[in-house]
């Protein structure tokens, strides 16, 4: 049973899965773990112009290596889940470090690297080695719990343990890349989490949820929680050049290692000015902006300050930029949103900035 699963999963990819994609059809390995580092928690449609624009920019290791970490946060910015950019910057340096710029190949030595798990390291290992391995992100896990009829939550952990002993116990002996492809182009074209293409399915006659009419049932969902609700106040320093003031958040942490702009955690407006060697003349309030990550709600309120400079230095660790610099810096969504907006309505900028007191 498990060989016809496979063999008809190789077959349906050969002849109907996705064989276009710009990761596919190479056998480099920073290649491919790029893509797959990327593919964590995001779309293909998503992760495709910027993976076209990561490999333009660094188009091998060691160029990633040797680029500092906002270079490669620039490239990342808009992504979302900036960890996985540090952690890509981080593991190429690694490797140069530790395996001489040569990448591992045995999912052991992947794993070691930072933000590769036991998944990922198995995909590198299948399409740049060919190895045989299994995989298990949300869509071969939501095909294979539809299929065997496996039910729970796919993230807690003893359904996780089934669901692996499962990938494993059904890999073939031959084609492990048609076969692993086919199972990520499955679960995202037809084994969708809603309305799922059935009658396009290779294995629909042996799936135990379309044959017990479990479909809707399986894989359980996320337990229902309500994320709780966070509010903050983030200044935007506008100089009479039209220039905003970005400071580099910590890392780790929140958007850690990105440029954003400061937090009103203490102190008034003129005070917080006051630290990066400004003074604030006008204060207008914006429209909130909110974002949503994965284990809370972010509701950001937006300060707009019209300040001279009192000296031509930012403070340690911020910087002045033009808008278009700062929206090509690293810098969150949320932080993009605002500033694009900001720069859509020149005559805001002008009016605030252009009529600025001279220090």
């Amino acid at each position: 049973m498990s060989d016809r699963f496979a063999a008809r999963i190789s077959a349906w990819q050969r002849g109907h899965g996705r064989h276009d994609l710009p990761w596919q059809n190479t056998r480099d390995p920073y290649r491919v773990w790029v893509s797959e580092i990327m593919l964590q928690q995001t779309q293909v449609a998503a992760v495709i112009p910027y993976y076209q624009r990561f490999l333009a920019r660094f188009p091998d290791l060691g160029t990633l290596a040797r680029a500092s970490e906002d270079e490669v946060l620039a490239q990342w910015s808009g992504l979302g889940y900036y960890a996985r950019g540090r952690n890509l910057h981080r593991a190429a340096r690694l490797i140069v470090e530790r395996h001489a710029g040569v990448f591992p190949r045995e999912p052991d030595a992947l794993r070691a690297l930072p933000g590769v798990g036991r998944s990922t390291a198995n995909a590198v290992s299948v399409f740049a080695f060919g190895e045989r391995s299994a995989i298990l992100d949300g869509n071969v896990k939501r095909v294979l719990a539809r299929h065997y009829g496996i039910r729970g939550y796919p993230g807690a952990t003893p359904v996780e343990r089934r669901l692996w002993q499962k990938a494993e116990s059904v890999l073939p002996q031959r084609g492990i890349e048609f076969y692993t492809q086919g199972l990520m182009d499955l679960g995202a074209r037809v084994c969708l989490r809603r309305n799922p293409n059935c009658c396009a399915c290779p294995v629909a006659d042996t799936c135990v949820a379309r044959c017990r009419e479990l479909i809707d049932q399986l894989p359980s969902p996320r337990p229902a929680r309500v994320l709780p609700q966070r509010d903050t106040a983030m200044l935007i320093l506008l100089n009479r050049s039209a220039e905003v003031l970005l400071e580099k958040r910590p890392a780790p942490g929140i958007w850690g290692g990105l440029w954003s702009l400061p937090e009103l955690i203490e102190g008034r407006v003129e005070e917080v000015a006051r630290r990066y060697g400004a003074r604030a003349h006008q204060i207008t309030r914006l429209a909130a902006v909110d974002h949503g990550f994965t284990h809370f709600k972010l509701r950001i309120r937006p300060v707009l300050a019209r300040v001279v400079r009192d000296t031509g230095t930012a403070a340690p660790g911020a910087l002045w930029l033009t808008l278009d610099d700062a929206l090509g810096a690293a810098i969150p969504a949320p932080v993009r949103r605002i500033l694009g907006e900001l720069r859509s309505a020149p005559e805001l900028t002008t009016r605030l900035a252009g009529t600025a007191e001279r220090p």
